[in-house]
């Protein structure tokens, strides 16, 4: 809860803010962020450059199985060199969905409080000189560098193709080879893949971009039979939308351990266990 309280008397005419009190833990969200994203970063980071253990192909020493990371999804078969380094296909991947989640504006409000203080959360002063700095520079999401993230709502479609991979990526996780045939099983990987993919369709489409598409844009929704369709879908989108910042630090967390148990069993750390 947030109390706010006037300035005293004698201090009305000057130019300080208003004394701001909180009773709740305000920085536990955005101290929960800074950690998670900056070690999903970090991970990411390390991933992306490693080039390697990300991909089952279904080999016998990995029990038939075809797990690819979601990092490396979809698989490109690349040789790119620069000064005789191999160029990662991850670094071509990344790129898409990155540029979906940094201009989200659910990320975009935690990043601004996580690493830019700006402010720390809500009804909580920005320290100084930054604010008095920011004022004097701040001209709005509309001028560089901040217009870039309007290419959110581009971006979602990005994302809802790379959405479409990484199911076709989990169908395949419940199919293992034995010999030159295919058979329907199911292991603790496969599992890992379905909840991952669960959770980034819901945070992809809980997105306002989608729910913008689906219905946002329609200036009368009686109009016409089609309209109040879009409103029947806008509703149901709103719905989710609410759970769109929980839905986008789940889903975060999952592509990350996702791709932990991939490396993991890659690299002959872990066996996966087979239920049937």
């Amino acid at each position: 809860m947030a109390v706010q309280t006037s300035p005293p008397a004698a201090a009305a005419g000057s130019q300080k803010a208003p004394v701001v009190k909180r009773t709740d833990n305000w920085w536990g969200g955005t101290l929960f962020f800074f950690i998670v994203f900056s070690a999903f970063g970090a991970w990411a980071t390390f991933r992306a450059f490693q080039n390697g253990f990300y991909e089952t192909a279904g080999a016998s020493q990995f029990g038939g199985a075809y797990y690819l990371s979601p990092l490396y999804s979809p698989t490109l078969r690349l040789s790119t060199k620069i000064a005789g380094f191999n160029i990662s296909p991850a670094l071509f991947i990344l790129p898409f969905p990155l540029c979906f989640r940094l201009s989200c504006y659910y990320y975009r409000k935690m990043l601004y409080r996580a690493y830019g203080a700006d402010p720390l959360g809500c009804a909580i002063a920005e320290p100084e000189p930054l604010a008095s700095m920011r004022r004097k520079k701040y001209k709005g999401e509309k001028y560089f560098p901040l217009v870039v993230q309007n290419f959110h709502r581009y971006a979602f479609f990005a994302a809802a193709i790379f959405i479409i991979m990484l199911w076709k990526d989990t169908i395949e996780s419940f199919f293992f080879k034995s010999g030159d045939s295919m058979h329907f099983g199911m292991g603790l990987g496969s599992i890992v893949f379905l909840t991952n993919v669960v959770l980034l369709s819901c945070y992809t489409f809980s997105c306002h971009s989608w729910r913008h598409f689906v219905g946002g844009n329609a200036d009368c929704y009686s109009c016409s039979v089609l309209n109040q369709t879009k409103h029947g879908l806008w509703k149901k989108v709103s719905f989710i939308n609410e759970k769109h910042g929980t839905f986008a630090m789940a889903s975060l967390i999952s592509v990350a351990l996702t791709d932990v148990y991939v490396f993991l069993v890659t690299s002959g750390h872990f066996h996966d266990i087979r239920f049937f």
